[in-house]
């Protein structure tokens, strides 16, 4: 099986590194891919959210599956140019894809599935903004309606710096605060059947003790063991067939990676937010664990034949993903340092340790950082203890100038563990 990657992150290293790994991955290509994903897959220039020139590029290299990972492209439609070419592909169509795409939309199709999450209000005036944060009180939840890298959520018992957040916006959801823990569950589904993965748990805030600013995500770890042993079972049941049963209703069935972002709440399991494509840095974590081979899962729900697949098989080790970030991240990061002690941990840590890229490029013979999260390390352990240990051992490896990480990422789950 032929196979190409659109995006060229972390998530994407994971999911190639996952590819490179199934016996019946033939080739392997990836666009635009980064300075790692050049080691396991051919890369391609290609512009990511042109729909025509995906396709184009797919059907040149004879893919037999495209797999696009970053949310803007399928919100941009690129699933649907790549189907129309008589590709198979994993990634929702356009219409689908606004599960993710806006907040108000996803709101509406949890209303009409009877799915648990906050209540809201969908804001665009100032009036509007001022009433819902009256409502509510705090902490104050504010999230813009559009993409925005995980960045466009704020949450803070600042009232000022709700309203400055929620008027920058333009369109807004405004919404109770949810307490507990969360949760990330993703399942694959071809628009009918539904194939739940194992949970994990992420890191928005950029420092330790979830202090800092909100980030794309500082790390994740799997499996989580202070979690309800029913818990995949319930989402199931509760959130996740509903929301697909509801998209096929409407006529724009969602084929393709639905990411449940949940928080256990004293009151019971809520919908924080839909994606329309694997989240980062969890993927990480989950593909560390699955047993399975990758390509023909997603080819079947590529082709809708999702049901035909056994149960997803699973290692019954844990993983941890730390993300190494560059200089001043998540605000205006720096970009060209160079990036040392990669070989070292592919020398000293390897198999239990590894790097996944996600903003690096080469320069001659150095690979320097080229976005705000530049690595994410990830191990794997007979426990989160051990996976932990790992995962900071081959942290500690790295060098590149004026970085920041959390010390912190799965403690708390592995000392209850």
């Amino acid at each position: 099986m032929k196979v190409l990657v659109i995006g060229g992150g972390a998530r994407e290293h994971a999911l190639c590194r996952a590819l490179s790994l199934d016996p019946d991955v033939s080739a392997l290509h990836c666009a635009p891919g980064n300075a790692g994903i050049a080691d396991v897959a051919e890369l391609h220039t290609v512009d990511a959210l042109d729909g025509d020139a995906v396709a184009e590029l797919a059907r040149r290299l004879e893919a037999d599956l495209v797999v696009v990972g970053p949310e803007a492209p399928l919100v941009a439609g690129v699933a649907d140019a790549v189907r129309a070419a008589g590709v198979p592909c994993f990634g929702p169509s356009r219409e689908a894809a606004q599960l993710e795409g806006s907040k108000a939309f996803a709101k509406e199709v949890m209303a009409a599935a009877n799915v648990p999450t906050a209540r809201s209000y969908v804001c665009t005036t100032p009036e509007e903004v001022d009433e819902a944060l009256d409502a509510f009180g705090a902490p104050y939840v504010v999230k813009d309606d559009g993409l925005a890298a995980g960045k466009g959520v704020v949450v803070t018992a600042d009232l000022e710096q709700a309203r400055e957040h929620a008027l920058a916006c333009g369109r807004v959801v405004i919404e109770e605060y949810l307490d507990g823990p969360e949760v990330s569950l993703f399942a694959i589904t071809d628009g009918e059947t539904v194939l739940p993965l194992q949970p994990a748990q992420d890191f928005k805030r950029a420092l330790d003790d979830d202090e800092g600013p909100n980030t794309g995500g500082m790390g994740a770890y799997s499996p989580l063991p202070w979690a309800d042993p029913k818990l995949v079972d319930e989402v199931m049941e509760s959130v996740l067939q509903p929301t697909v049963d509801e998209l096929r209703r409407r006529g724009t069935p969602f084929s393709g990676l639905l990411y449940a972002g949940l928080a256990i709440t004293s009151r019971g399991v809520r919908v924080i937010e839909f994606n329309a494509r694997f989240g980062d840095p969890e993927t990480q974590v989950v593909l560390a664990r699955l047993k399975t081979p990758l390509a023909g899962v997603l080819l079947n729900a590529a082709r809708g034949t999702l049901a035909d697949e056994p149960p997803l098989k699973w290692r019954g080790d844990s993983a941890v993903t730390v993300v190494i970030a560059s200089h001043n991240y998540p605000a205006t990061p720096r970009t060209g340092d160079p990036i040392g002690g990669l070989d070292e941990v592919a020398a000293q840590d390897a198999p239990h340790a590894y790097v996944l890229h996600a903003g690096t490029r080469r320069e001659g013979d150095a690979i320097v950082s080229a976005g705000g999260r530049v690595l994410s390390v990830t191990a794997t352990g007979g426990d989160l203890t051990e996976a932990r240990d790992r995962a900071y051992t081959a942290v500690d490896r790295i060098r590149l100038d004026g970085s920041h990480h959390r010390r912190d990422i799965a403690a708390k789950a592995a000392s209850h563990a």
